[in-house]
């Protein structure tokens, strides 16, 4: 993956760690908090965290509501937090410096999302048609996609390993686990349902976006993502991958360009003034903010239907 390296520094980050060294992480209140302390890399994780835990967790998340996750760098104070809390919930190589904090971390229970579900190798055209346009990758492939949260299935498969794990690291509040678990799982069901049904008869099946996050997605629901961008949101497209986009919207009926609410749309706006399409946003739900279309995971992939089926056309 095409992300920025963001390293912990290294005096900072040891002295963190050394200084909570005798810090317990057996006791639900390690984190100081009498629960089941949490600490979670960005929003996914600490959704599931909080709904699979209910009250009996205490969920802090690394990643400030606004701020792009693939740029965090994590702090010597949040490092230490890390350390006082009973369980770590991350993706491992979406965010490097939280991958160096957890490794560096004595934290008892550390559950990497990306071990619960298969994680594929996207570039910058996914689903459909792709394979017939391999140019289109543009070296993008050196990593495996971690976008996984986007596919209702995948991330139902995630969110039953952090309720085992949860049950086994805080065995009194197991019953409750799971059936917080299981109910989670049939809303990504029913969530499952929605998007099969509201995309499975379309005037078109391919959608451009910005950032190559929605590639799980595609591949779901029997679509193609053409993205200006690869797997980083900030990567800048080349001049050839440009002319390519507009010839393809042409040739695929594609009506608009999606962008995201935490990265500058400018690169959006620009290609679809120049090739006469419409713009509209298409959120990979890294953050909940003012500017999501929705307060939580489930109604911000309800908008993320809707505004799927008016750019392409849904019967």
């Amino acid at each position: 993956m095409n992300v920025r390296r963001h390293l912990i520094p290294a005096v900072a980050a040891a002295a963190a760690l050394a200084g909570l060294s005798a810090c317990s992480t057996d006791s639900a209140a390690a984190g100081g908090t009498g629960k089941f302390d949490v600490v979670a890399s960005f929003y996914p994780m600490a959704f599931l965290a909080e709904q699979i835990g209910g009250d009996h967790v205490s969920v802090t998340s690394l990643t400030e509501p606004g701020q792009e996750p693939h740029d965090l760098e994590i702090s010597a104070k949040q490092t230490a937090q890390l350390q006082e809390s009973d369980a770590v919930l991350y993706l491992k190589n979406l965010q490097p410096s939280v991958d160096d904090a957890v490794d560096q971390s004595e934290i008892k229970t550390k559950i990497d999302a990306s071990s619960l579900t298969e994680l594929e190798k996207h570039g910058n055209e996914v689903g459909g048609h792709a394979a017939e346009h391999d140019d289109h990758a543009n070296g993008e492939l050196e990593g495996l996609d971690p976008h996984i949260w986007l596919d209702p299935v995948r991330y139902a498969q995630v969110a039953e390993g952090v309720g085992k794990a949860f049950e086994k690291a805080d065995p009194d509040h197991a019953a409750d686990y799971q059936a917080r678990t299981a109910a989670l799982v049939k809303k990504l069901d029913a969530l499952n349902t929605e998007f099969e049904t509201g995309l499975k008869n379309t005037d078109t099946k391919v959608f451009v976006t910005t950032h190559a996050a929605f590639g799980y997605l595609a591949e779901r629901y029997g679509l193609t993502e053409e993205a200006i961008n690869g797997l980083d949101p900030e990567s800048e497209p080349s001049a050839d991958r440009v002319k390519d986009l507009e010839k393809m919207a042409k040739a695929d009926g594609v009506t608009t360009v999606f962008y995201e609410t935490l990265v500058s749309d400018k690169t959006a706006k620009t290609i679809a003034s120049d090739a006469g399409l419409k713009t509209d946003v298409l959120d990979p739900i890294e953050g909940i903010t003012a500017k999501s279309r929705g307060k939580d995971y489930f109604a911000v992939q309800e908008a993320n239907l809707k505004a799927l089926q008016s750019a392409l056309g849904a019967k």
